[in-house]
């Protein structure tokens, strides 16, 4: 029977208190070190197997998709920050003699500064292009620095789509291969009865004597004073950050392209990594950009035609990147951008950023669901334009203008419109960044007069007017 006061307290237990995660547990790749990075629950890795893990996804991802051919010349586009410079690194030490399996691919870097556009003083952008060429003296790799103001200056071919296509096929890539090799083995050949050995003849063959990294070919000019307060009154009348950092976009890509055509580069590399291009894809959906999300976070972009944007750091997670550049030393610049210091609701990116970030913090799987799901998008071609000719294109994003038949028919002719086609509207593609408009898609009528309405559709009942 219950007595009062007695104590029905479950006695204290003797069991030793839990361990501390990490003191006792080992590496999940070599049962042996001990673990420095832990990537997620349950996956610690020490040191060298963490480097190996890294680098195996970066290599993996290349060797996959097989598009960067040997003797290739590649464009690494590098901004200073983390996932950019990690790419950098992982294809510097590729390329080492070291490396058990050589990368073969021809590099070189550019990076834009874009102080102006953010706002800097010419001090403090001199300072961060100090600390940018120290590095770029560093790596060793022929580098080009380009200004954002330069676009000022940019010919009228970068707004036009060229129509080569890049040649991807397993085929092709076979050929390249043995072609290569076949090279090599001839260049060691050569140069076996002398001094240099097959490694220098591997190294001439990959490090074509095309630039001085210290003195590259395109001049280190500063933009004048006309052109930075060109670009700032360009951004001071954009009203909105969503399409400041839009039209940022835009110009930067437009600048690398034209670097790469000039120099002979028919690839262009980025540091896009698994993160970022998770919240790339939610905001281009926010942004109505959804039937080109294939192009802006699949593995490849093919839409310039002559150059193929490659995005190799798309596996890779921000926190890998920060592990592996804190513990292997890589360096990297910091520089203010658009949303420096930007609330949370300041911008669609900065809002889906922080929703994505948050979201991740409580359910660890989110971006990587996200990112799995932009995986399966297919670059599938529009019905009725697979066949024919390319139609026009967006002169921002170069995608592919979503046109009713008569527009499309009116601008493939050039003229003035004829009278069959005075009324034709074209519907608004996508609605690109910063120019979206509200209520339904907006119609441009070509011509004067009212637009005729198009078939099957009924002018709304309206007391004011008549019929």
């Amino acid at each position: 029977m219950c007595q009062v006061g007695e104590d029905y307290a479950e006695p204290a237990s003797e069991e030793p208190p839990p361990r501390q995660p990490g003191r006792e547990q080992k590496c999940v790749k070599c049962k042996e070190g001990l673990p420095v990075v832990v990537i997620r629950a349950g996956d610690a890795f020490c040191r060298d197997c963490f480097k190996a893990f890294y680098i195996h996804k970066f290599r993996a991802v290349l060797g996959k998709n097989r598009l960067i051919f040997p003797g290739e010349k590649v464009l690494l586009a590098w901004s200073g920050g983390p996932s950019s410079s990690s790419m950098v690194w992982q294809v510097l030490e590729g390329l080492s003699r070291e490396s058990a399996k050589r990368l073969r691919f021809v590099p070189g870097i550019v990076c834009i500064d874009e102080g102006a556009a953010c706002g800097l003083s010419p001090e403090a952008r001199a300072k961060a292009l100090a600390e940018m060429k120290l590095i770029l003296q560093t790596v060793g790799f022929p580098w080009h620095v380009v200004a954002l103001e330069e676009v000022f200056d940019l010919p009228p071919s970068v707004l036009r789509c060229f129509a080569q296509e890049p040649v991807g096929t397993e085929g092709a890539y076979k050929a390249a291969v043995d072609s290569f090799l076949q090279q090599q083995h001839v260049l060691g050949a050569e140069g076996a009865g002398d001094s240099p050995s097959l490694a220098q003849g591997e190294e001439q063959l990959s490090w074509p004597c095309t630039q001085d990294p210290q003195n590259p070919q395109s001049p280190d000019r500063p933009p004048t004073a006309a052109q930075t307060e060109a670009l700032s009154r360009l951004f001071d009348s954009v009203k909105t950050l969503t399409a400041k950092e839009e039209l940022l976009q835009a110009l930067r890509t437009h600048l690398i392209l034209h670097v790469a055509r000039t120099h002979g580069y028919s690839k262009v590399m980025t540091g896009d990594s698994c993160t970022r291009l998770a919240i790339k894809l939610m905001t281009s959906l926010a942004l109505g950009r959804g039937a080109f999300l294939a192009w802006d976070t699949g593995f490849s972009d093919e839409r310039h035609g002559d150059v193929v944007v490659v995005r190799p750091m798309r596996e890779h997670t921000l926190k890998e990147v920060a592990f592996y550049n804190h513990l292997f030393a890589v360096p990297s610049v910091f520089t203010p951008a658009l949303d420096t210091k930007a609330p949370e609701k300041a911008s669609i990116h900065r809002l889906m950023e922080a929703f994505m970030l948050r979201l991740q913090d409580q359910f660890p799987s989110t971006v990587s669901t996200v990112y799995r799901t932009s995986e399966k998008l297919v670059k599938a071609p529009r019905d009725g334009c697979a066949a024919g000719p390319p139609g026009p294109r967006c002169l921002l994003c170069m995608c592919a203008l979503d046109i009713d038949t008569a527009g499309a028919a009116l601008l493939s002719q050039g003229g003035p419109p004829s009278p069959r086609h005075r009324a034709a509207v074209l519907r608004l593609p996508c609605e690109h960044e910063g120019l979206a408009l509200p209520g339904p898609p907006a119609a441009l009528h070509l011509g004067r007069g009212p637009a005729p309405q198009p078939e099957g559709l009924h002018r709304a009942a309206d007391p004011g007017v008549p019929g």
